[in-house]
């Protein structure tokens, strides 16, 4: 088990891909903000690559372990200690009854850690998920982000924990985090001629966009597109500003929601469902850059992408979050 001290600034229970298949009844499918950081994780201490681990936002979580286990640190360097000493990131390590684990604050590059143990986090699967969707207060441990004094269980291992110990990755299969995060994505379904100009495209996929300081779990946003990006001056019977259209399904999550002259990244907890145009989707196998995008700091770029690309995309996805990525 694992009791928590300190719940920083956000630290929730996630899986992966999330709680699938509820689009249609206005439920979001949360899920881990980056699944690629906790599916490695998962893999250095013996789980599949969806289990359910801690998702650590911003820093600052500090909790107890009640028992001997193993576990493993991915993601953004939050400088994690044990017992006050130096931790590594993306291998597998022992820890023992009693010990301390501490974060410090979000590394230069990324934003979100993840912390995953032996056999799991044991909290009750909600429609499918182990994962918390924070707006919609369901799912995880108690529908909520972790405060001081809970206490999570840990599930059965998988794999012999003493085998498990030193377990590192191929240095070709650690992730890349920069500044500048380059998003492949596929245009549509609200583009030129009709909802945005061509010149208005253009800009969409070659400017780079700084990300707000507005952005959560639900929506990432950012900078402002010009007006002429739009072809229309309203939204004619779905609204005054030319981003308006009859409401309809959001293809969730990816899709890049044009509000007013704010672009949107509709994510992990975002809407189903709107009456905004969406301009493009990110593919899914880049999505996970999104949650290591850091607010007010970093700035996303599109790149287009065929739908062929996208698909080969996710098939070497699913090979990366295997044990062949193991050294």
């Amino acid at each position: 088990m694992l009791k928590i001290l300190n719940g920083g600034i956000e630290t929730l229970v996630e899986d992966a891909p999330g709680r699938l298949g509820y689009l249609g009844k206005g439920m979001a499918p949360s899920g881990a903000f980056d699944p690629v950081a906790l599916g490695l994780a998962n893999i250095l201490v013996g789980n599949p690559p969806g289990e359910a681990g801690l998702e650590i936002t911003g820093g600052f979580l500090e909790a107890q372990f009640g028992m001997d286990t193993v576990i493993a640190i991915a993601g953004t360097d939050m400088g994690p200690t044990i017992n006050g000493q130096a931790m590594p990131m993306w291998e597998s390590l022992a820890v023992k009854e009693g010990d301390v684990i501490k974060f410090s604050h979000i590394g230069e590059y990324g934003f979100r850690s993840y912390l995953a143990v032996s056999g799991g986090i044991d909290v009750p699967p909600y429609l499918g998920s182990k994962s918390t969707c924070i707006f919609g207060s369901y799912g995880g441990f108690e529908g909520r982000k972790l405060a001081p004094g809970d206490v999570l269980q840990f599930g059965s291992p998988v794999k012999n924990k003493k085998d498990l110990v030193g377990g590192k990755l191929k240095k070709e299969a650690l992730p890349v985090y920069p500044r500048e995060w380059i998003l492949r994505a596929v245009p549509g379904p609200n583009t030129s001629p009709d909802y945005a100009t061509e010149e208005g495209m253009d800009y969409l996929f070659s400017h780079s966009f700084k990300v707000q300081h507005t952005s959560n779990r639900s929506a990432y946003r950012l900078e402002a597109l010009p007006d002429s990006f739009f072809a229309r001056p309203d939204g004619g019977v779905g609204g005054s500003h030319p981003s308006n259209i009859l409401d309809h399904g959001y293809a969730m999550p990816g899709a890049l929601n044009i509000c007013g002259n704010t672009p949107v990244l509709l994510i992990a907890d975002g809407p189903t469902l709107g009456g905004y145009m969406c301009a493009l989707s990110v593919i899914n196998a880049d999505l996970w850059m999104v949650g290591q995008g850091t607010p007010g700091r970093d700035y996303m770029k599109f790149q287009v992408c065929t739908q062929e690309e996208a698909t080969q995309a996710r098939r070497d996805r699913k090979k990366l979050l295997s044990e062949a990525s193991l050294a």
